[in-house]
């Protein structure tokens, strides 16, 4: 049985840039499609894809948007003026010239650029022909074909090309050396376990970098042990008051510091890696630059905090670790969770069917606590005989026996 093609959706930036072109928010798409307003900003940002019957919503909705914002782009523009029609030039004509070469046909005259007629031989004489010591033109060889690289060849050439410089942009968010490589890596790990998806995507460096900056920046890492401690802070003063003052910063400002002025993406792609609208962006960038500017007056210009930044970050003894340990390392972690969820679904169907087989089969009743009752009035029928009642019963019953014989009648 063949599973049905998924329903095609246009990227990530266009479903955005459609829904702000409609005037809507991501809470009034939820509704439409019947999601939370988490899940369109996941999608948006193309963290996650929609699927099933929620894909084709979605798509029929966007596919709404898109009809109306061609409507509108169509009646916002003027028509274009019909262009001018050339008017002909004459056409030169040639007068014979007198004398005795008038008499003979005027010669063709060949364009320059575009040579001799097709199909016509060069005349022998003329230097067209190729001469007995002149080498034949070459001819252009086929462009060489690339080869077909595995997924894991593919993984490796993308973690070598981006692995370094994420390791860089972590660390200007976290300002931990250890935690910059290891968030890299999960990102990378996460790839990989996920790499259809991820092989597809337009950006995979920017899906790479989205999931390694949420890692970083989650607020678990301070209940960990191994970064409780501080780590030793730059050597040189400057950079020590640049880091300093980017770890003030809230997560999210110093996240949208270090995309626009660090890493060179444009606001509306910064807004859409970091989850938020164009305009909360762009304050939230223009809020961190007044606060690092506040502490350093020579970073108010943008490309001085841009060259600053990245000094800061290639100015540490920074690496990642190779790529086959890091694709090896995320196996091993995915077959451990694998063999950590079937332990556990064995264990619990272990405890529900010793559960089956000794619980009862009927109810019981639970037997009360037992209760003085008071008030009850004294037995009517005779009860036990007291010690005195007993001796005078034995005492009757003794002189009985004793006692005078009894009369009978006797016939003689």
């Amino acid at each position: 049985m063949t599973r049905s093609p998924a329903t095609p959706l246009p990227p990530p930036k266009a479903r955005r840039r459609l829904r702000e072109a409609a005037a809507l928010t991501q809470t009034q798409v939820a509704t439409r499609v019947n999601v939370t307003r988490a899940t369109i900003r996941a999608w948006e940002s193309g963290r996650t894809a929609p699927r099933g019957r929620k894909r084709e919503a979605y798509a029929r909705l966007l596919k709404t948007l898109a009809e109306e914002d061609a409507s509108r782009r169509t009646r916002s523009t003027p028509p274009p003026e019909p262009a001018p029609t050339p008017t002909p030039e004459p056409t030169p004509v040639l007068e014979p010239v007198s004398g005795p070469a008038s008499d003979t046909a005027p010669a063709p005259v060949s364009d320059p650029v575009s040579g001799p007629e097709k199909g016509s031989e060069p005349e022998p004489g003329s230097g067209l022909e190729p001469g007995p010591g002149s080498e034949p033109e070459p001819v252009p060889e086929p462009a060489p074909e690339h080869p077909v690289l595995t997924p894991a060849q593919a993984f490796d050439a993308l973690y070598e090309f981006s692995a370094p410089a994420l390791v860089r942009q972590a660390y200007l968010l976290t300002g931990r050396r250890e935690l910059a490589r290891e968030s890299v890596e999960r990102a990378f790990q996460t790839a990989w376990e996920r790499w259809p998806e991820v092989a597809r995507d337009r950006d995979p460096v920017g899906w790479v970098r989205a999931t390694a900056y949420e890692f970083a920046l989650s607020p678990w890492q301070r209940f960990r042990p191994r970064h409780r401690q501080p780590e030793p802070p730059p050597a040189d003063p400057g950079d020590r008051t640049l880091l300093n003052a980017l770890l003030r910063l809230g997560p999210q400002h110093r996240r949208t510091l270090v995309l626009y002025d660090g890493v060179g993406l444009d606001l509306p792609e910064t807004a859409a890696e970091t989850e938020a609208s164009t305009p909360a962006a762009a304050n939230r960038l223009l809020h961190a630059r007044e606060t690092v500017a506040g502490r350093l007056p020579a970073l108010a210009d943008s490309r001085v905090l841009h060259q600053r930044l990245t000094e800061l970050a290639s100015a540490e003894r920074l690496w990642a670790a190779k790529p086959t340990g890091v694709r090896k390392g995320g196996e091993r972690r995915a077959r451990f969770r694998t063999r950590a969820a079937i332990a556990f679904t064995v264990a619990l169907i272990g405890a529900t069917a010793l559960t089956v087989r000794t619980a009862p089969t009927h109810y019981e009743p639970a037997v009360s606590p037992g209760v003085a009752v008071r008030g009850v009035p004294p037995r009517v029928a005779p009860g036990s005989l007291s010690e005195a009642e007993r001796e005078l019963r034995q005492k009757l019953r003794d002189r009985l026996q004793d006692g005078p014989e009894r009369l009978e009648p006797r016939l003689e």
